[in-house]
């Protein structure tokens, strides 16, 4: 183990006595201490409450939101897996977003590429989303049936996701950078009913038409009984329901949301992991969980409010696009964006949020960092006077970027670095109004997530590196994954390595002023700009060329907050990578999986090391080129081929000369 300390020891931002006073957080605690009669003079009082006593917790949050009649438990089975939230409960989740329909502001505001910004209101919202909820009864959905979404981060998803969830069917969704394979691999396994989407987008100046990939995925998708489509670029999508037809009134009554009451753990969606070992994991999460989860996270943690307008930079491939959709739950406008965050400069983003007075902004640490590469001064160029929060998340960030925000940005705003997971819809580490940022760090635990570092004999440990654990349940832990009958895959997932106990595959250190530092993932998902990319289908695609005799590819966070992802390929004997070959492997990817997964540099590797059992190191190889140790990384005899350690090992990218 390492010893750690924090690398910048003061605070950046501190909470004013009127943060404190104003926050959503601060009223919580009021209500908590009158209800339970305990003291929390401070932060770290009323998350050690909120651990120590978590039934008291959700309880005091299911109240605290008024979510209607509580039942006579809370929570049964305290183990994991295996605990169950208030058995008996019947809700919505889209009952939450009605409640707090209004008139005087827009629910979302609509950004693309080549068109100005355009307001959606809560009645036109809900309005769409009754009339397609009926569309869908008429296509023969029915609760617990599936309706997916291959869509960009368009209004219309939204309003898909809503419908989805009034009448107890379950949403998925893929955004449209993902190729019809790809898409296939995660929507496929659900066997939907309906399938939403568009037919293209704008990305970096370019339409992208997505007629192709539709009729591949529809061919594919055999349990499909209707699809609905969007127009975005003028095409015609044939054998499919126009969205207008599908969502416009023909008359008032139509357009009355009527939503259906469901068990708390009745699925609401279905997320995947990244695909790193094989197809994607269906992380199914509930109503009731989901829920909870967001209120806390969105209104206390965030202290998102009906005042705010809520811009996070995501895609409806990415569990943060569920996170930015729970801000209608507090009645904020929230933002759908669907081109690039740099069209057309570096600092697009910020002049966004300039544009429509955004007061929540979120992204992730690759863009800033390209921001500063860029040299943007984002509070000169523009005015950014209305934003009080900013979010980011994707990857662990730096202290010279959090800093670099601070003198570029706003020295007043507080930076609320989260850190979670699509496993549990949210986060388990992030910020609150009333706690100090420090540069490099997270703030705090969230309440009511029992996190702890521990090493691998499952010591808790401080100011050293460890496993990222939470060791008692969440309402927002999976209800189950998708085709996995006994739970088996889902206990593999997280409990194995200390049973009872959700190991999440991050390191983490503890400080001691009670904040987490995020050193990166401990298993070998890839990460780019904050959008979480699996291996496999990467290896999918290479690994069919003729050329390639086998294929690895790394995400390597780099000290600077950079992200370099290489990938390394054999080749038959006395063959050499050419520029042609290159060219071909990028094209290829992008082809069938996503520019997104394209590597930074393609490298040939004499060959590739396995675990005995015949998987890729990936994690290991990984650790290498950030400057591990070898004789700590790895056991050479575990190794197939321990030779090849070295070599990787002497891939490690070297510090710039200054």
């Amino acid at each position: 183990m390492i010893e750690v300390t924090s690398p910048v020891t003061a605070a950046q931002w501190t909470p004013s006595e009127s943060d404190i006073a104003a926050a959503r957080i601060t009223d919580f605690t009021r209500f908590v201490e009158q209800r339970f009669g305990i003291d929390a003079p401070d932060y770290q009082a009323l998350w050690e409450w909120s651990v120590d006593d978590i039934a008291g917790f959700w309880w005091a949050v299911w109240e605290y939101f008024d979510l209607g009649t509580i039942p006579a438990e809370v929570v049964t089975g305290n183990g994991m897996p295996g605990a169950r939230w208030f058995p008996g409960a019947q809700l919505n989740y889209v009952d939450q977003v009605v409640r707090h329909a209004r008139t005087d502001r827009p629910a979302i505001i609509a950004i693309s590429e080549d068109t100005p910004p355009r307001e959606l209101s809560w009645t036109e919202m809900l309005s769409r989303t009754a009339v397609l909820a009926r569309s869908l009864r008429k296509l023969g959905v029915r609760p617990g049936d599936r309706v997916v979404g291959y869509l960009p981060n368009i209004p219309e998803a939204v309003i898909a996701f809503l419908a989805a969830a009034s009448i107890g069917a379950i949403w998925s969704a893929c955004g449209q950078d993902y190729t019809a394979t790809a898409a296939l691999d995660r929507l496929g396994q659900l066997e939907p009913t309906v399938l939403i989407t568009a037919d293209g987008y704008r990305y970096g100046g370019k339409a992208h038409d997505k007629r192709d990939e539709i009729a591949s995925l529809r061919a594919g998708l055999t349990s499909l009984r209707g699809t609905i489509v969007v127009s975005r670029l003028g095409f015609e999508v044939p054998d499919a329901l126009d969205w207008d037809d599908a969502t416009e009134a023909l008359d008032p009554q139509a357009a009355v949301l009527e939503t259906t009451a469901v068990e708390f753990e009745h699925p609401l969606w279905v997320l995947y992991s990244s695909g790193t070992t094989g197809k994607p994991k269906g992380i199914v999460h509930g109503h009731g969980g989901v829920l909870l989860e967001h209120l806390k996270a969105i209104a206390l943690q965030s202290d998102i409010g009906a005042e705010d307008t809520f811009f996070w930079y995501t895609s409806p491939s990415w569990m943060m696009w569920n996170f930015q959709v729970a801000g209608l739950l507090v009645g904020a406008t929230i933002v759908c964006y669907d081109g690039s965050p740099a069209y057309s400069a570096p600092d697009a983003l910020w002049a966004m949020a300039a544009r429509i007075e955004a007061t929540v902004l979120g992204t992730s640490p690759g863009y800033v960092l390209a921001c500063e590469k860029a040299g943007a001064f984002p509070s000169v160029a523009h005015d950014l006077s209305a934003l009080r929060l900013i979010g980011i998340t994707g990857a662990a960030l730096p202290a010279s970027s959090s800093l670099w925000l601070r003198d570029h940005v706003g020295a007043h705003i507080p930076v609320a670095s989260i850190s979670g997971g699509t496993d549990v819809v949210s986060a388990f580490i992030g910020g609150a109004r009333t706690v100090p940022v420090w540069p490099g760090e997270l703030s705090a635990p969230y309440l009511g997530v029992a996190l702890d570092a521990w090493d691998e004999s499952g010591r808790p440990v401080r100011n050293t590196v460890g496993e990222l654990v939470i060791t008692k349940p969440m309402p927002s832990m999976p209800v189950k994954f998708w085709n996995d009958p006994d739970g088996s895959r889902y206990r593999a997932a997280y409990f194995d390595m200390f049973p009872g106990t959700w190991r999440h595959g991050d390191w983490i250190t503890r400080t001691d002023h009670g904040s987490i530092i995020v050193h990166g993932r401990s298993d070998s998902t890839l990460n780019r700009n904050g959008i979480r990319m699996g291996s496999a289908d990467i290896y999918q695609a290479v690994e069919a060329l003729p050329e390639i005799a086998e294929a690895l590819v790394l995400g390597v966070e780099q000290p600077d907050g950079g992200y370099w992802m290489p990938l390394f390929v054999v080749l038959p004997a006395g063959q050499e990578l050419t520029d042609a070959l290159k060219h071909r492997i990028t094209a290829t990817i992008r082809a069938e999986v996503s520019a997104r997964h394209v590597p930074d540099e393609i490298i040939q590797a004499p060959g590739i090391p396995h675990t005995r059992t015949g998987k890729k190191l990936e994690v290991p190889l990984k650790r290498l080129l950030q400057g591990a140790d070898p004789t700590t990384v790895v056991d050479p005899t575990a190794v197939d081929s321990p030779e090849l350690l070295a070599w990787y090992a002497s891939r490690r990218p070297q510090p710039a000369m200054k």
